[in-house]
């Protein structure tokens, strides 16, 4: 079984049903119940869907405690011509990236326990997944990024930023697919981004994946059920900086 130590957390894969049961109370946690958008009443809370079944579940837990403080889902690809069944596609068309010919893994339902706000969590999170890419030869990681709030006022500095400096390659671009975007890198190209602010309003993952070289689409999508915006994100482990790739590797050692 893969596993991590690293100072107070241990990074591992769900064994079975009632680690990835844990994952979905973390998820719900998370994503509902943190923005008080709790549905009807229900003993035993979770947020899931079919693609749970699908995928392998990454853990992460205070060893001293074993509580969940973050957690992640992978879907493994074997190339571009299985884009279609990933949970982004729900989302963007990808038919762009069905020429892709590396192995992909769509990273999705990250998130970190509300109430814990150490930065090793992330690091651990991204240590195992580290990892798993250079075992399994991963060539391409991607996944929806999510900002808090579905109003894109709120985070026009990084969404201008995102449009001048971290759209992805045309080859690669999905095209809109949801019925409720905003088209940003049309809307924000005039305008000049503050990147002190802009970094600052960016979510973790994303500003992880951007430093590590990652792109985004050129629209995002308004999630109103949510109450957030996401974008396509995406990562060529090639386009990852020599300097941080040895870092990457060092905290996966």
């Amino acid at each position: 079984m893969l596993a991590l130590r690293k100072g107070r957390y241990i990074a591992r894969l769900a064994e079975g049903p009632e680690d990835v049961m844990a994952a979905q109370r973390l998820r719900y946690l998370s994503f509902i119940s943190a923005r008080g958008l709790e549905r009807a009443p229900d003993p035993d809370p979770r947020d899931a869907d079919a693609f749970d079944s699908r995928c392998r579940h990454v853990l992460v837990e205070e060893a001293a405690t074993g509580t969940l403080v973050c957690c992640y889902r992978l879907l493994e690809l074997q190339g571009g011509a299985e884009i279609g069944q990933s949970y982004s596609a729900q989302y963007y068309e990808l038919s762009a990236l069905g020429s892709y010919d590396g192995k992909m893994v769509e990273m999705g339902r990250f998130c970190i326990h509300p109430a814990w706000h150490d930065p090793d969590i992330l690091r651990i999170a991204w240590a195992v997944m580290t990892r798993i890419v250079d075992q399994e030869g991963v060539d391409m990681l991607f996944g929806c990024s999510s900002f808090d709030g579905a109003e894109a006022e709120r985070h026009q500095e990084a969404l201008t930023l995102l449009a001048q400096r971290h759209l992805g390659p045309k080859k690669w671009l999905p095209r809109v697919k949801a019925p409720d975007v905003f088209r940003f890198a049309r809307a924000l190209r005039r305008r000049q981004p503050d990147a002190r602010q802009a970094m600052l309003g960016m979510p973790p993952l994303l500003r992880t994946y951007l430093v590590m070289g990652g792109w985004v689409s050129d629209h995002a999508v308004v999630d109103r059920d949510l109450g957030t915006l996401h974008v396509f994100t995406g990562l060529e482990i090639r386009s990852i900086p020599p300097n941080r790739a040895r870092l990457l590797r060092a905290d996966a050692a």
